[in-house]
C-alpha cells in the first residue's frame, strides 16, 4: 500500500527536494575534481580476496537470469567455463559483454527464457539463475504464483530440457515461508525430485565476508544420488569462532575513518524499475537506524566516489558511490556495472552476492568430482 501523506507532509518533502538540488548544484560548480580527489577514501576490501581464482576444471554452466552477474562470477571465479547467460534486461547483458567480451551473453528479447529452447544444451554439466525474487519478497507483496514475474516454471523447463548433473536456484528466504509450501511443493520439488535430488539451505553474505547483512535460499538438485550425498553445504568462513576470519564491516571495507562503531550493512535495496528511479539503497525505514548509526548515507547514491565526496549530505555522513555500494554486495571494483546510477544500483542489488555464490559453485564442483 502507498504512504497516504497529508499535504503538508508532501510541502515538506517537496521543499528537502529543492533544497537538495539547489545545494548539490552549488556544491558541484564551488568544487573541481582535483581538490575532491585528495581527501577520497580507498576501499580496503577487495572482495577478490573472498573468491580465489580456482583453475578450469572441466565443469561448465548455464546461466538464467543473469542480472548483473552475481552468480555468472561466482561461478566463473571457482572454475566453470561459461557457456551462455540469458537475461532479458538490456542494460544488464551490456554489464555482462563489458565484463567478460568473450562470453555468449543473449540480451534483450534474445535473452527472453520464455521463448528459449534449451536441448541443444544437453551436455552441460550446470544450470544455475536466480528467477525473479519479488513474487516472494515483502517488497513484491507476496503474491506468488499469481505473479507474472514468477519465473520459477521456466528455470524448472530448462532444468528438464537440458538434463545438467547439477542445478543451483537462489531467491529470497521469503520462499521458504509456510504460505509458499505448496507451491515450492507443486512447482520445484515435484516436477524435479523424480530426476534430482535436492537440498535447500539458506546463508547469510555477512558469513562468506561480504560486508551486508543479507540472505538468501539456495535450491542444489543433482542427478546423480551419490554425488547429492557428497555435497555439504557451505560452512561460514567469517564471524566469532574458533578457525573464522573477522567479520567484514562497512566502514572499514569502503575505506572510511573510525568513529567507534562498525558493522555490516542492512540489506541493500533489490528494487530495479519504477516511475521514480531511485538512487536510494534503503530497504526500509528501519534500516536507517543503522544507516546512521554507521554514518552513510544511502540516499542519492552517486554514480563515482568523485561526485560523492563533492556532495555531501547535510548532515556530514558519508555519501555512497555506486563503488561501495558494489563492495557491500560483494563485487570487485573491476567488475564495472554499465547505465545510470539507478540502473547501476538495480543490478547491484539484484544480484546474489558473487562470495556466496563461489562457495555455493565450490561445494557443487566437489560433489561432482571436478576439485577436492
Amino acid at each position: 500500500m502507498p504512504y497516504q501523506l497529508t499535504e503538508e507532509q508532501r510541502q515538506v518533502y517537496r521543499e528537502t527536494s529543492i533544497r537538495s538540488q539547489l545545494r548539490k548544484i552549488e556544491l558541484l560548480q564551488r568544487h573541481a575534481e582535483t581538490t575532491v580527489r585528495r581527501r577520497l577514501p580507498t576501499a580496503r576490501l577487495d572482495p577478490n580476496t573472498l573468491m580465489p581464482g580456482i583453475l578450469p576444471h572441466g565443469l561448465t554452466a548455464l546461466s538464467l537470469f543473469s542480472g548483473g552477474g552475481g552468480l555468472d562470477l561466482g561461478f566463473d571465479r571457482s572454475g566453470f567455463e561459461h557457456v551462455a547467460s540469458y537475461e532479458v534486461l538490456d542494460i544488464c547483458a551490456q554489464t555482462l559483454k563489458a565484463n567478460r567480451p568473450h562470453w555468449a551473453v543473449n540480451g534483450g528479447a534474445a535473452g527472453d527464457v520464455i521463448n528459449a529452447g534449451w536441448r541443444r544444451y544437453r551436455g552441460v554439466d550446470i544450470v544455475h539463475g536466480g528467477p525473479p525474487c519479488q513474487p516472494f519478497s515483502i517488497a513484491g507483496r507476496q503474491e506468488g504464483a499469481n505473479d507474472p514475474r514468477n519465473m520459477w516454471p521456466q528455470f524448472v523447463r530448462c532444468v528438464l530440457e537440458v538434463r545438467p548433473r547439477a542445478f543451483v536456484a537462489e531467491n529470497v528466504p521469503g520462499l521458504l515461508d509456510d504460505k509458499f509450501a505448496e507451491f515450492v511443493t507443486e512447482n520445484i520439488l515435484v516436477p524435479l525430485s523424480g530426476r534430482y535430488t535436492i537440498k535447500r539451505f539458506v546463508l547469510s553474505a555477512d558469513e562468506f565476508g561480504v560486508p551486508q547483512a543479507r540472505k538468501r535460499v539456495f535450491f542444489v538438485g543433482f542427478r546423480n544420488r551419490r554425488e547429492a550425498n557428497r555435497f555439504t553445504v557451505p560452512e561460514r568462513t567469517h564471524g566469532e569462532g574458533h578457525g573464522l576470519m573477522p567479520q567484514n564491516t562497512a566502514r572499514h571495507s569502503i575505506g572510511l575513518a573510525p568513529i567507534g562503531f562498525d558493522s555490516v550493512v542492512p540489506t541493500l535495496r533489490s528494487g530495479f524499475t519504477g516511475p521514480r528511479k531511485t538512487t536510494s539503497v534503503v530497504n526500509s525505514k528501519a534500516s536507517m537506524i543503522a544507516w546512521n548509526r554507521l554514518e552513510i548515507w544511502p540516499h542519492g547514491v552517486q554514480t563515482t566516489r568523485e561526485q560523492a565526496a563533492i556532495y555531501p549530505p547535510e548532515n556530514g555522513h558519508h555519501r555512497l558511490s555506486a563503488a561501495d555500494c558494489g563492495i557491500f554486495q560483494g563485487f570487485p571494483e573491476q567488475w564495472k556495472f554499465e547505465g545510470a546510477a539507478y540502473q547501476v544500483l538495480g543490478q547491484i542489488g539484484n544480484s546474489v552476492c558473487p562470495p556466496v555464490a563461489y562457495a555455493v559453485a565450490k561445494h557443487v564442483a566437489v560433489a561432482l568430482g571436478a576439485i577436492e
